[in-house]
């Protein structure tokens, strides 16, 4: 009997065009929705859970930033009640075997020990479909492994998986036993779809410093008993939604940790539910006295499921929670002044001395322990302070345009002035970067002309470019001044905050026409012969209407592009990349990159594109988020059916012994629904989780059915 796999095999694909040739998007491109644990210690090997869809067969794991390799172990595809039963009749046929054998037979218990697995993997009806199908890895992390933020991603025939954080450690590691497939919550009846974890597994005694991996159910409180002497400024920290920013199907709704540490009495003394604006919690906690304390983790409305991933480290390190001045000018030296917590003898890390305008992130250092990242901001213009008191139109600071303020709101209620000098018809931007930075403050701006009239105002301006942000704070303004004079630019807090923290970056300068371009997605699967693509944003700023042309920067050889150019009419368009390397080529990265003549009688600029995924923030509101670099893969169609198993042919005795068992059943059941049958088989069959006997047996069935 000759079987039909083509149909479960082959992806589809759908034909794309654009000023370029014909292009073929990505069909069921692999996505993940949770890797947990979500990082390791440094030196440590460990088993990684992935939750998602179109893991089926994972050839290959990619980790930025050196130090980690993995590999993949097992994946499982969502299976349902059918495949359940193959497997249930094929687990007591083993173990009657097994009961009736002489001697051990080490294969057919390994083989039982897989199946036990598989089926308690098994949910019938799982709480999201875009996490049913798992993969399981091992990591190894190298000893010298650089502590940090990497991203993770999956290789298979259909494609490289999105891009998820993945953390090397510095500390101990504990991680709790991985959550099963969430089951559906029936409205009324959520508490069917709790997890049913054992009362002694709801509070784990640790030692400090740590770090501990956990998942958070419905309704369920993770706790964590550690002992502190008095006088320890500890820092308890959560990532969570760092990890998965936005989470699949947006129901139950995004993560939202929240921290509580309680005395040896129970009594809550310290709680938090963010750290300033963002969702993940940070406790910075001077321990009163010596004695146990317990540490716990919940979502603040106590929602739950297997990609409410958290990393939560307790532990003395170095912290900063702001730096001052948020920024600098490119290739000049920096004076900057730390806020924190275990900051004494830190020096800073900051960018290297031939780092270009952009934003960097830069670290404190204390006796080689390295902090939390900190955003700085490097640009080419003049730079200035804001210098006290300059709160009112009178004592307005006089600055010289193009300029950048180094600014802060330092008290509730400040504002700041600035006076300049304009021309009519000139393009003045006033633009505030503040929350972009990790400030706290929420500017608002406005610009008044010598009489104190108000010619413009701005709270919040939206960039496309600010990642996952669902608050777009910071403040920008643009005006064609209608005269010559004096003019004032007031900043301020839209709710009246201030402090030591409420730092912004103000920059008043003429229009500076240019753009910026974003790739969607973070990753591209090439095949010879054929066009693969990418969607390519440009993000126009301070007036810029030109055509932008792009393509790729210095592609290996093998990879060719057609630039395309985006008119100014345009802010997205399609780019073709042909491909005509052997499938046996490692993953590699790419650059797309876009040039323009930002306004009549300048030169041509060039900005280089940034990798990102198109993510939805809750049903509508979408967000592309960056990814650290642009992953190429090239793919062989033929080369997955190298790694498949040739099914058995059923033997004679089975066919017979069939016939008996079905005599009259046969037309009971359609073509169809023995071909389900056939791909039920082989899908176990693939996955080693059925014996020849078994399998020839089964397909005997299908042979006298069909």
């Amino acid at each position: 009997m000759k079987l039909t796999l083509l149909g479960a095999l082959l992806a589809t694909t759908a034909v794309m065009t654009c000023a370029a040739p014909k292009v073929k998007a990505q069909s069921g491109r692999p996505y993940m929705g949770f890797v947990y644990p979500a990082g390791g210690q440094q030196g440590a090997t460990f088993a990684v859970k992935v939750g998602g869809q179109s893991l089926d067969e994972v050839t290959g794991v990619i980790v930025s930033g050196g130090g980690v390799s993995g590999k993949a172990v097992q994946c499982f595809k969502r299976i349902g009640p059918q495949e359940i039963t193959l497997l249930r009749d094929q687990l007591r046929d083993l173990k009657i075997a097994r009961k009736a054998a002489k001697a051990p037979d080490p294969a057919a218990d390994d083989l039982i020990s897989r199946i036990e697995k598989r089926m308690a993997e098994y949910c019938q009806r799982p709480a999201s479909n875009a996490l049913a199908g798992l993969v399981f890895l091992e990591f190894t992390v190298a000893k010298d492994a650089v502590p940090g933020r990497r991203e993770l991603r999956l290789v298979t025939p259909n494609g490289i998986s999105n891009p998820l954080a993945f953390y090397v450690g510095r500390h101990p590691e504990m991680t709790r036993k991985p959550m099963r497939t969430a089951e559906f919550q029936v409205l009324g009846k959520e508490q069917l779809a709790l997890r049913r974890r054992p009362e002694e597994e709801a509070e784990v005694r640790v030692a400090t410093p740590c770090t501990l991996n956990g998942q958070i159910a419905s309704g369920e409180i993770n706790r964590y008993r550690f002992t502190a002497r008095k006088g320890q400024r500890l820092v308890v920290s959560a990532l969570a939604r760092q990890l998965v920013p936005f989470i699949a199907d947006a129901v139950p709704g995004w993560f939202q940790p929240v921290l509580a540490i309680y005395d040896s009495k129970g009594r809550e003394i310290a709680y938090q539910d963010d750290f300033r604006f963002k969702p993940d919690p940070v406790v910075l906690f001077d321990v009163p006295q010596d004695g146990e304390y317990v540490a716990a983790i919940s979502d603040a409305i106590h929602r739950g499921r297997e990609d409410f991933v958290y990393r939560l480290s307790i532990a003395e390190d170095p912290y900063l929670t702001g730096i001052f001045p948020l920024g600098g000018r490119a290739g000049e030296a920096h004076h900057i002044k730390m806020q924190g917590w275990n900051l004494e003898g830190a020096t800073l890390k900051l960018p290297a001395e031939d780092a270009g305008a952009g934003v960097w992130s830069i670290t404190a250092v204390v006796n080689g322990v390295v902090s939390n990242a900190v955003p700085f901001a490097l640009d080419t213009l003049p730079e200035a302070f804001d210098e006290e008191s300059n709160d009112k139109v009178g004592s307005a600071q006089k600055v010289t345009l193009p300029v950048i303020v180094n600014g802060r709101i330092n008290k509730k209620g400040d504002w700041d002035v600035f006076e300049f000098q304009g021309r009519a018809g000139t393009d003045i931007v006033a633009e505030v970067v503040a929350r972009r930075l990790d400030s706290p403050m929420d500017p608002v701006l406005k610009i008044t002309d010598a009489g104190g009239k108000m010619l413009d105002l701005n709270d919040d301006h939206e960039d496309i470019g600010n990642g996952a942000n669902t608050h777009h704070a910071d403040s920008r303004l643009m005006l064609k001044l209608p005269a010559d004079g004096v003019y004032r630019v007031h900043i301020g807090d839209t709710v009246r905050g201030g402090g030591e923290e409420y730092g912004y970056r103000l920059r008043i300068s003429a229009a500076q026409p240019d753009f910026a371009l974003r790739t969607v997605p973070s990753s591209v699967t090439l095949r010879a012969s054929n066009v693969a693509g990418l969607s390519v944003h440009v993000q126009r700023k301070d007036g810029f209407t030109g055509p932008v042309t792009v393509t790729l920067k210095n592609p290996p050889a093998g990879v060719t592009c057609r630039p395309v150019t985006i008119s100014g009419s345009q802010s997205v368009a399609r780019l073709g990349i042909r491909c005509d390397l052997p499938g046996t080529t490692p993953a590699f990265d790419l650059v797309v990159t876009g040039s323009a003549v930002p306004a009549p009688g300048q030169p041509r600029i060039q900005r280089d594109a940034l990798p990102c995924e198109d993510r939805m923030q809750a049903f509508l509101w979408r967000h592309l988020v960056p990814a650290l670099d642009l992953k190429a893969v090239v793919y062989d169609s033929q080369s997955k059916f190298l790694t498949r198993r040739a099914m058995p042919e059923p033997r004679p005795e089975d066919v017979e012994e069939a016939k008996k068992k079905l005599a009259g059943a046969a037309a009971k059941f359609s073509k169809k629904q023995v071909a389900g049958r056939l791909r039920q088989i082989e899908r176990l069959y693939q996955e080693d989780l059925l014996t020849n006997a078994f399998t020839s047996k089964r397909l005997a069935e299908c042979t006298v059915l069909e």
